[in-house]
C-alpha cells in the first residue's frame, strides 16, 4: 500500500504557508485513508497547531465555520478548505459533544481523540505519513479498529458505533474483536443521537457496496435502537414456493441486489462485484446458483440504461425502498391449513409504515412519496395489455423505471426456482412500457386535446364537475388512444353532459 500520497495543490499551499509561519500542518483524517486506499478523497481537511485567530491572519480568505471546535475554512480558488486546530476534547456529557474544547500543540494528542485507526493518520510531504496507532495495518487487514480503548471511544460519542458499521459496509471491512463488543455494549446510548444524523449513517451505509453489513446492525442490537419496526422481519420464515429465505435476509439480499445495480456501471473494483456474488450465492444449490447468474445477467441488460441516467439521491432513495419493502410482512403473515405462509395486504400497510419511519428519520419530502409509492407498488405484476400498461402509467406518473428497478431487485431475492416466469413477465411489461413512452400516447390529464375551457362553454359547471370529466375523458383515451382528438373527445363531453 503506498504511503506517498499526492496532496492537491491547493491543500499543499495551505500546509506549506503556515509552515512558513512557524506551525505545523498536515492533511488529515480520512482523505489521508482514502487516497492510501487509491480513492479520490471527496475533501482534504487540515489540522494545524495554529490556532483560529492565527489562521486568520496567515490567510486573506477565511470563513468561520466552526471557530468554537477550531476550525476555520481556508477558501482557494473557490474552493473551501477546512483547517482545524489541534486539539482535547473535555468530557463529554451527552455521549455525543464535548464539554469544553482545548487547543494543544502536539499533534499526537490530536490523533488519539479520534474514532478509528483508519481515520487518525495525518500526513504532508515534508514528514510524510504519522500513523502511531497502526491505521495502514489495518488498511492491510481490512478491519476497523477504535483509536486506543474502545469503550472510552463509544463512551465520547455514540454516533461512533454506526460510523464503524459503516465504514465496514462502504469499505467491506470487518470489526475488530473488542470493538464489535463495545458497538454492543453502547448501543442504548443512540438514543442520544439526532434522527438526522442517525439518518445520514444509515444511508451511507444500506447504499454501499457491502450493504449486507445490515445483519451487523441486527447482530449487534443497533437495529432494534434505530429501527425497531425491522427487527421481527429477522426469523420470519417463508413457508412458500417463492422464497427460500427469510424475510429479513429476503431484505438484505434485496438492497444487495440493488446496489449491485449501480455497481455494474460505476469504477467499483471487481472484488467487490465477486463478494456480492459470493454472498448472494450463499443458500443456494449449484442449479439455483447458475439461474441467479442467467436472470441477474438479463437483469443488468435491462438495469443498466436506466440506472444510467438516476442520481445518488436515487440510489439512496431506491436502497431505503428495498429496506423497507416488506417491512409489515410480520405484521401480515397467516398460514393456511396447507402450513403455507401469505403475507397479504403487506405492501399497502408497508407503505404507510414507511412513510412514517422515513419521515421520523428526516427524510425529505421528495423522498418519503416516492419510497412510498414504490413501496405500494413493488408487488405489482397486472401488465398483460397495452391497455393496462397506459392505465398503469398513468396511475403510477413519474418514476416507473425505477419501480422496475425495485421489482429485479426483490426478485432476484427470491426462489431462483420460480426466477423464469416471473422475469419474462418483468421483461415483457419494461418492454411494453418502453413502447408507450416512446410513442409519446396521451397519459395525463394535460395530454388530452381538449381543456377545462372547452368543457366550460359546452355547458359545464366550473368546479369538480370539470376535473371529474376530464378524468373521465382521460379513462377513455387511455383505453384507446386514436380518440385523443378535440372533435371526438368534445362529443364523448357533450353525450356525457346529455346534449
Amino acid at each position: 500500500m503506498d504511503t506517498f500520497i499526492r496532496v492537491p495543490g491547493d491543500a499543499e499551499f495551505i500546509i506549506e504557508r503556515l509552515e512558513s509561519h512557524g506551525y505545523e500542518a498536515f492533511v488529515v483524517g480520512g482523505c489521508v485513508r482514502d487516497a492510501c486506499l487509491g480513492r479520490i478523497p471527496a475533501d482534504w481537511d487540515i489540522t494545524t497547531s495554529a490556532t483560529p485567530d492565527q489562521v486568520k491572519q496567515v490567510f486573506k480568505k477565511t470563513i468561520d465555520t466552526g471557530i468554537e471546535h477550531g476550525t476555520v475554512t481556508v477558501m482557494m480558488h473557490g474552493t473551501g478548505y477546512e483547517v482545524t486546530t489541534y486539539r482535547l476534547d473535555g468530557e463529554y456529557e451527552d455521549n455525543r459533544h464535548p464539554k469544553e474544547v482545548a487547543f494543544t500543540s502536539n499533534l499526537s494528542e490530536d490523533l488519539k481523540r479520534r474514532d478509528f485507526t483508519i481515520n487518525a493518520m495525518a500526513y504532508n510531504s515534508r514528514v510524510g505519513l504519522v500513523d502511531q496507532f497502526d491505521g495502514i495495518g489495518d488498511l492491510k487487514r481490512g478491519l476497523i479498529r477504535c483509536v486506543g480503548d474502545a469503550e472510552e471511544r463509544f463512551d465520547e460519542d455514540a454516533l461512533r458505533v454506526m460510523r464503524a458499521v459503516r465504514f465496514s459496509a462502504q469499505l467491506g471491512f470487518d470489526i475488530e474483536e473488542s470493538t464489535y463488543q463495545a458497538i454492543k455494549n453502547h448501543k442504548a446510548f443512540l438514543k442520544n443521537i439526532s434522527e438526522e444524523r442517525i439518518r445520514v449513517e444509515l444511508t451511507k451505509l444500506v447504499a454501499s457496496a457491502h450493504a449486507d453489513r445490515v445483519n451487523v446492525l441486527y447482530a449487534t442490537g443497533i437495529l432494534e435502537e434505530i429501527l425497531p419496526e425491522l427487527t421481527p422481519c429477522f426469523g420470519c420464515e417463508q413457508h412458500t414456493v417463492h422464497h427460500i429465505f427469510d424475510v429479513g435476509e429476503h431484505i438484505v439480499r434485496s438492497v444487495m441486489n440493488m446496489n449491485f445495480f449501480f455497481m455494474n456501471l460505476s469504477d467499483e473494483d471487481g472484488e467487490k462485484k465477486s463478494k456480492y456474488l459470493s454472498y448472494v450465492l450463499q443458500g443456494m444449490s449449484t442449479a439455483q446458483q447458475e439461474i441467479f447468474k442467467t436472470y441477474l445477467e438479463k437483469a443488468l441488460a435491462y438495469s443498466d440504461p436506466i440506472v444510467r441516467d438516476l442520481t445518488e439521491k436515487d440510489r439512496t432513495i431506491l436502497s431505503m425502498t428495498m429496506l423497507l419493502h416488506d417491512i409489515d410482512k410480520p405484521t401480515c403473515k397467516t398460514v393456511d391449513e396447507r402450513g403455507i405462509t401469505h403475507f397479504y395486504n403487506h405492501q399497502i400497510l408497508g407503505s404507510e409504515k414507511s412513510y412514517g419511519i422515513m419521515r421520523k428519520l428526516t427524510f425529505d419530502n421528495e423522498s418519503v412519496g416516492e419510497a412510498k409509492k414504490l413501496i405500494l407498488w413493488h408487488d405489482y405484476r397486472d401488465w398483460d395489455s397495452f391497455k393496462k400498461v397506459r392505465k398503469n402509467i398513468s396511475k403510477y406518473g413519474d418514476g416507473i423505471y425505477k419501480l422496475f428497478l425495485v421489482q429485479f431487485a426483490d426478485v432476484l431475492a427470491q426462489n431462483p426456482d420460480k426466477f423464469e416466469g416471473k422475469f419474462e413477465k418483468l421483461f415483457d411489461a419494461l418492454e411494453k412500457v418502453k413502447e408507450v413512452l416512446e410513442a409519446g400516447v396521451p397519459l395525463r390529464v394535460k395530454d388530452l386535446k381538449i381543456n377545462g375551457n372547452d368543457l366550460i362553454n359546452l355547458g359545464y359547471e366550473k368546479g369538480p364537475a370539470i376535473g371529474k370529466a376530464l378524468n373521465d375523458l382521460l379513462g377513455s383515451v387511455l383505453d384507446n388512444p386514436e380518440l385523443n382528438e378535440k372533435e371526438k373527445l368534445t362529443e364523448i363531453a357533450r353525450d356525457a353532459l346529455g346534449k
